[in-house]
């Protein structure tokens, strides 16, 4: 399904690398290369958006899921090895950013986007992993979403009326932020305000999403059963079927930002389109 014809004419999803255990994270960094992560194998793999070439960036993640760009070209990644959230440099030397919250580990960072000030938003739901040495059962009194101040000092809980919160991006005016409640199976949308805080909760689509992204006419890119995209006002306009399983995660890569870089499984594939990423 393609209503509105935001594929690229005769484009078909392709794969274009496999042999993972789990992908997650994907992210573009401003050349159009895209990062993502194969967690299970705690490494960070980067795709070459000249030559589509893989190259490992770090095999030292932190278990690395969501991941985001911040302005200085960091990689800024929810590693929930140790539930924390880590920025690496561009030679991949990682440095912790958020360790806990009011002295307790968050139950493990799921998907984080970056403000225009360098703040944080972050997801925590609980996926008990067996990979931990601590505790497995949940550490906060909830699942919830958190901010981070542009200082990297403060953590805030932003929203504790979900359910288990995991996709989460933010509008190219930095004005509006759209959160997955996958444990509810909805996609909400609330208004940011000046201190990083949010208002105005409200229904975008009753559907759940693992990773989203969104595109420069700001449609909504959501996962889970292969990619379903939905128009400003929250009215289904594609859907493209990725493979039978699980597709986890989803971004705008390439060197003009216009291909579609999905992570599904032991696989990531690539959709051409006719519309392009945020930059």
């Amino acid at each position: 399904m393609d209503s509105k014809s935001i594929v690229a004419p005769g484009a078909q999803v392709e794969k274009l690398g496999d042999g993972y255990k789990f992908t997650e994270g994907p992210v573009a960094d401003k050349d159009g290369n895209v990062f993502f992560t194969d967690q299970p194998n705690n490494k960070i793999i980067r795709w070459d958006a000249g030559t589509g070439a893989f190259s490992t960036f770090s095999d030292k993640a932190g278990r690395a899921n969501g991941m985001y760009f911040d302005k200085k070209g960091n990689l800024v990644a929810c590693s929930d090895e140790e539930n924390q959230v880590w920025s690496f440099d561009k030679k991949g030397n990682p440095t912790v950013l958020v360790k806990d919250y009011d002295g307790k580990l968050l139950n493990g960072p799921n998907d984080l986007w970056i403000d225009a000030n360098g703040g944080i938003y972050l997801t925590d739901p609980l996926y008990k992993r067996d990979y931990w040495k601590r505790d497995p059962e949940m550490q906060q009194d909830g699942q919830h979403v958190y901010y981070l101040s542009p200082d990297h000092k403060k953590l805030t809980r932003v929203d504790d009326k979900l359910k288990k919160p995991n996709g989460i991006i933010g509008s190219a005016d930095g004005k509006r932020l759209f959160v997955a409640d996958i444990g509810d199976n909805k996609t909400y949308v609330y208004d940011i305000q000046k201190d990083g805080s949010l208002a105005n909760r409200q229904l975008f689509v009753p559907k759940g999403s693992d990773g989203m992204i969104l595109d420069e006419e700001g449609n909504l890119y959501i996962t889970g059963d292969g990619v379903t995209v939905f128009d400003k006002t929250g009215a289904q306009i594609a859907h493209f079927p990725v493979h039978k399983g699980w597709t986890a995660n989803v971004c705008f890569g390439g060197k003009n930002r216009d291909l579609l870089f999905i992570t599904a499984e032991t696989a990531v594939y690539g959709l051409k389109m006719k519309v392009k990423g945020i930059k």
